[in-house]
């Protein structure tokens, strides 16, 4: 096996989750917002379940903390997330909408700050959140005069979709209960489509507004088995071999992916304020781990030049 094994799957995840971003922008001119989140999560949280059908000890939940975390994920991480992410896509760029959700982790550590007993925040922590909402700023640009305008709104709704995220991750670890991961993602999956189908109807939403092409099959495609069910399979596989510090940094080099793969084929453009956005946001993640990533990236290198264990 290749000794650059982990930093191939670690680029492939990237390349993955941050091209979804684009798959997304091209599918919606196709589906339904939310209608296209949940079809999406049907297809990915059958597969996930067969995965968890075949890996886990247990494929299905077990007790009420088990269940309770099943249903944070679902309307957190897959519900509430995708639900903003993709109505979101609607007004912004595939880049720009990456880069607003590679926020995630450092909200994940101001919801850790006032949930988690344990979690402590130092000065130069703060300034590094403080950074990584500027980093939001830049991107958004929003008008203190027309701060819900069309031309804001989508990055707010963007924003939203970090939050959701960044919160869900937080209860579910204060929950504990010990579910399996394949078994959490795979029911959340299905159960954040439940919730997405519910909010399609209520919104007005429906089947007959799908305009079938090659372009809607190959979005909802790519999205469902390529960047859930095998971004997920190789997520499993990169966080036992180099850790959650360091499978946090895929949110950083996704959104270079979106900004590739959107010029590419959609002619997006990534302009300053949204490179000067991701910078800041990058630093600032970097000050808040700055400790955790100075004891890793020792393991960290030596997982990507050549341990195959």
């Amino acid at each position: 096996m290749s000794r650059y094994r982990n930093l191939g799957l670690f680029l492939a995840l990237s390349a993955l989750w941050g091209s979804a971003f684009v798959a997304i922008k091209a599918g919606l001119s196709a589906f339904p917002p939310v209608l296209f989140a949940a079809l999406r999560y049907d297809v990915a949280g059958a597969v996930m379940l067969g995965y968890a059908v075949l890996r886990a000890d247990s494929w299905r939940p077990r007790g009420r903390d088990e269940w309770l975390t099943v249903g944070v994920g679902a309307v957190l991480l897959i519900a509430a997330y995708h639900a903003f992410l993709f109505v979101g896509e609607q007004g912004t760029t595939s880049a720009a909408a990456a880069v607003i959700v590679s926020l995630s982790p450092v909200l994940t550590t101001v919801f850790a700050r006032g949930l988690l007993p344990d979690e402590r925040l130092s000065a130069v922590g703060v300034a590094g959140i403080v950074l990584g909402l500027v980093g939001v700023v830049a991107v958004a640009q929003p008008d203190p005069a027309t701060f819900l305008a069309r031309e804001t709104l989508p990055q707010l709704l963007v924003f939203a979709a970090a939050l959701s995220f960044a919160l869900g991750s937080v209860v579910t670890t204060s929950i504990d209960a010990g579910v399996e991961i394949e078994t959490m993602e795979a029911w959340s999956m299905l159960g954040g489509a439940g919730l997405m189908h519910l909010l399609s109807f209520g919104l007005g939403e429906s089947f007959g507004a799908i305009t079938w092409s090659s372009t809607a099959l190959w979005s909802l495609t790519y999205l469902s088995l390529g960047a859930s069910a095998a971004g997920f399979l190789l997520y499993f596989d990169l966080l036992e071999r180099l850790g959650p510090v360091e499978i946090n940094l895929v949110s950083y080099v996704a959104p270079l992916f979106a900004a590739v793969t959107g010029f590419l084929f959609l002619e997006e453009v990534v302009d300053g304020w949204t490179a000067a956005g991701f910078c800041c946001i990058f630093v600032g993640f970097v000050l808040i781990k700055r400790r955790a990533l100075e004891r890793e990236i020792p393991r960290l290198r030596a997982a990507v030049s050549g341990s195959d264990t």
